[in-house]
């Protein structure tokens, strides 16, 4: 009999993103973007962070005052789009565990993402968001808040030693 207890393709796509999210160096918050095909075949992930070449230890990770971080840190999403280097990413679903944001939105839509599948909406009230959902409704990408069946996934790199 083959087992029963496997997490579905929604539980998995979210957790390879909250796991891409794992390697963000942001203090405060980490969004991972995962993108699938209509295959079911990972296209890219992303993590919020800099872009190459900028030193994670030298611009500035704070959120408030002159100089912060949002200035220079590329969100998971777009991250995830870029880091498919050119694929097609017409009619996939982009995984995130976090409402993208209105700049996100555009790449999202421009790159031909047919569906978003998200975790949280806490910035709902937002103008940003609103205006991300206003330009998703209007380009007909879906938008879905995952509803998980089970509260965590345990990773243990030593179970086959």
């Amino acid at each position: 009999m083959k087992r029963e207890d496997h997490i579905s393709w929604d539980e998995y796509f979210m957790g390879v993103a909250l796991l891409a999210a794992k390697r963000s160096k942001d203090p405060n918050t980490q969004v991972g973007a995962c993108i699938v095909n209509k295959a079911k075949r990972i296209l890219s992930t992303g993590y919020n962070g800099f872009p190459y070449g900028c030193s994670d230890d030298t611009f500035p990770w704070n959120r408030d005052g002159e100089d912060t971080k949002y200035k220079y840190v590329v969100h998971a999403e777009l991250n995830a789009i870029l880091n498919a280097h050119g694929k097609s990413l017409e009619g996939a679903r982009l995984y995130v565990d976090l409402f993208p944001c209105n700049e996100c939105t555009k790449a999202i839509i421009q790159s031909g993402i047919a569906e978003v599948v998200y975790l949280y909406d806490k910035y709902a009230d937002t103008p940003e968001i609103i205006a991300s959902k206003r330009m998703l409704d209007a380009a007909g990408v879906r938008m879905t808040q995952l509803q998980l069946q089970r509260e965590s996934i345990t990773i243990d790199f030593n179970k086959n030693k």
